[in-house]
């Protein structure tokens, strides 16, 4: 999801200096890629909504997001999908929409839930389960969308029946141990694994990334990373998993905006934590004794830069997941509304910046209109026999990072090594 008010909105005027900078504005950009309109449109209704969950504003409908799709194979994936919170992920992202998609059979282990994602995927099928979802022969796919503190060990639990597996945010749930499982069941099951990071479909950091592999940045300097929430009372959550939860130990809708604009990873931290003055946010009141409300992450890359990255629950003001990358050759700045690169004609030389094209059933969805483009990575890796973007390598990644930074928070800014996943 974008803020809904986004420090320095206006774009900064070009370099007075005598450096050839060129920019693509914002609207330059947006008009470039056909979603001018829209976003002009979307603007100020999202500064008029205030909902209880930041983030699931749906992006509006656009016949654009679908001009030029063109189906890769006419086969159906057969998929289960497990998970109907509060968030009621498990028909968020569009399954059920999908014509390459048979949704047979969901699951949730509370029944009114689970009658309700079957309304909502449009199935007959339900089990009390996911571990009895996975025994079903039929499905060759899984969107794990339950509780955090589960999300590794369903995965796990399903590859070893023989399922692909799509997760929700994060990966892992504050456990090194459970990475290195989640890794390794992987590499021997040899099904594939995709996490469902939504920055990684934001109209931005898809356009990061598009320029970062066609050599506009090249080697990314700095990078920044905000994911801001005001949360005086903590969303509810399955056995109250949220509350108090270690902001840091969320970290990949930030993270994203390093690991998922160069596919790198992040090396060693230092991290600072700020105590809050809620009260779920003390550390005798909360199971994993946090005191932080925010915490800040100073990043060393595998590229040999730097990055800074932020989780907060308890500032007020504007809020969101955004950031920003600056590289050796260029910077893009998104709230600032422009693309910078040193050198006249790199503009000429960057590649097609639009989102893929999602089949017209399919709509773009919340968290910054990126639902349905995940969904639809993760069908057309299965589909082309491929590695889907935001692998078990890049989701592992994005996710680690903030365990070991929760770490050093906690012992007041230690560096710290991170562990490293690479395929």
């Amino acid at each position: 999801m974008k803020s809904n008010h986004l420090p320095g909105s206006d774009a900064r005027p070009a370099s007075k200096n005598n450096s050839p900078l060129i920019s693509v504005t914002r609207r330059s950009f947006l008009h470039t890629v056909g979603l001018g309109s829209v976003a002009m449109a979307l603007a100020p209704a999202a500064r008029s909504q205030e909902k209880a969950i930041q983030g699931f504003e749906k992006a509006p409908t656009a016949t654009e997001a679908s001009k030029g799709w063109k189906p890769v194979s006419d086969r159906k994936i057969r998929v289960g999908l497990v998970g109907y919170g509060v968030c009621q992920f498990g028909a968020a992202f569009g399954f059920q929409d999908h014509p390459n998609v048979e949704v047979v059979a969901v699951s949730d282990l509370i029944p009114e839930n689970c009658a309700g994602l079957a309304k909502a995927a449009r199935c007959q099928k339900t089990y009390p389960s996911c571990e009895e979802l996975v025994k079903d022969d039929r499905i060759e796919a899984v969107f794990v969308a339950t509780d955090a503190p589960s999300h590794a060990r369903l995965c796990i639990e399903a590859m070893k029946h023989g399922k692909h597996v799509a997760s929700a945010v994060p990966a892992v749930f504050g456990s090194l141990e459970d990475a290195h499982k989640l890794f390794e069941t992987v590499k021997s099951t040899g099904m594939k694994y995709m996490m469902f990071e939504t920055s990684c479909f934001h109209e931005d950091l898809y356009a990061m990334r598009q320029i970062y592999d066609a050599g506009g940045f090249g080697k990314l300097m700095y990078a920044e990373g905000e994911y801001l929430h005001y949360l005086p009372k903590m969303v509810d959550s399955y056995k109250g998993w949220r509350d108090g939860l270690p902001p840091i130990w969320y970290p990949t809708h930030a993270t994203a905006y390093y690991v998922g604009v160069s596919r790198g990873s992040f090396t060693e931290v230092s991290c600072q934590g700020m105590t809050s003055l809620f009260g779920y946010l003390q550390p005798e009141n909360n199971r994993y004794k946090n005191p932080f409300g925010m915490e800040v992450a100073l990043f060393r890359t595998s590229e040999g830069g730097m990055a800074r990255m932020i989780v907060s629950w308890d500032s007020p003001g504007y809020g969101g997941e955004m950031g920003r990358v600056r590289g050796q050759k260029g910077s893009y700045y998104e709230d600032h509304g422009k693309f910078q690169a040193a050198g006249k004609g790199t503009e000429k030389s960057l590649p097609d910046l639009t989102r893929p094209a999602l089949p017209p059933s399919v709509g773009r969805g919340g968290h910054g209109g990126s639902h349905g483009y995940l969904m639809n990575e993760f069908v057309t890796a299965i589909l082309e026999n491929r590695n889907p973007l935001v692998d078990v390598a890049q989701a592992l990644n994005m996710t680690v990072g903030g365990i070991v930074a929760h770490e050093s928070a906690m012992k007041g800014g230690e560096l710290l090594k991170i562990p490293q996943f690479k395929l």
